[in-house]
């Protein structure tokens, strides 16, 4: 028999609609911040984006919407767990964390595409970094499967800054 962990939360108990409303408001909540990012990034996509030098390595431009709807999805099935494990009471922390990291992701799009900003996107971007790693760790300890939700995020956050730098660099 295993004791149970004081340090990570006990899930409260849900009913399985309620739980199915919670992640449909998680989904809702970072699509909808996805949304707002590509109206932001539809401002200058198609004629100022590609006039700009880009570095090695910069994917084709179709991967970047399926890649990017990919770790919304995760971001919000990550928030959810949390959510469901410890509940937003349970949870300030690692989910006052994912919503600061969320806005900050949206004024990424927001500096680099809709105000043409690369120098200043860069900038955000090297904040935006640690606060997601900051929120993995904080989700990771409520619920290891959130943490690990947000591994491909982080990971394709610093090849983003990879890519914005070289921008800043080349142009």
């Amino acid at each position: 028999m295993t004791l149970p962990d004081p340090a990570r939360p006990k899930r409260p108990r849900r009913s399985f609609g309620l739980d199915l409303l919670g992640l449909l408001a998680w989904l809702a909540l970072v699509f909808i911040v996805a949304g707002l990012g590509g109206w932001a990034t539809s401002v200058s996509v198609g004629d100022w984006y590609p006039t700009l030098a880009r570095p090695p390595l910069n994917p084709p431009d179709a991967v970047f919407g399926p890649v990017w709807s990919v770790l919304f999805g995760l971001m919000g099935l990550a928030a959810w767990h949390v959510w469901r494990r410890a509940g937003l009471t349970g949870a300030p922390v690692a989910l006052g964390l994912f919503l600061a990291q969320l806005a900050l992701n949206l004024g990424w799009s927001v500096l680099f595409f809709g105000l043409q900003r690369p120098d200043l996107a860069l900038i955000e971007i090297l904040i935006l970094w640690p606060l997601i790693l900051a929120t993995l760790v904080a989700f990771w300890r409520i619920d290891r499967i959130a943490g690990v939700l947000l591994v491909p995020y982080l990971l394709w956050v610093a090849f983003a800054i990879y890519l914005n730098a070289g921008i800043v660099w080349l142009n």
